[in-house]
């Protein structure tokens, strides 16, 4: 598992629990692919994200785990573009993080954002 991979389980968003501004549909438990992520099945959790109809393309929790499953695939310039657009995106909501914390999903794709040029530097070395 690649470094950023290891350190992006921190930052999985599991459970979504609408709290803020421009929320989903439904308050609710949502498929955003953390069993697959977690257990380092990245190729698996972009396919179970993108076939997940019910996901708008909007959502930060698909946003930032779709983001987690290109970085841990090496398509970094893709994964930036995900945590980019969950930050801009116009939902936010608290997000529980695979360690149990809950955040503001934009504090949660800045951590993964900020993780992803963390590895993408180490990497270069």
């Amino acid at each position: 598992m690649t470094g950023f991979a290891v350190l992006a389980s921190a930052i999985l968003a599991q459970a979504p629990i609408v709290a803020a501004t421009h929320q989903p549909a439904e308050p609710a438990e949502v498929d955003v692919a953390y069993s697959e992520l977690a257990a380092g099945m990245p190729a698996a959790a972009e396919a179970r994200i993108e076939a997940n109809r019910s996901l708008d393309a909007r959502d930060p929790a698909r946003l930032i785990n779709l983001g987690a499953a290109h970085a841990a695939q090496g398509r970094t310039a893709q994964a930036e573009a995900m945590f980019k657009a969950a930050i801009l995106s116009d939902w936010q909501y608290e997000l529980e993080l695979a360690d149990g914390r809950w955040v503001d999903s934009r504090v949660a794709a800045r951590m993964a954002l900020a993780e992803l040029k963390r590895s993408d530097r180490l990497a270069a070395r």
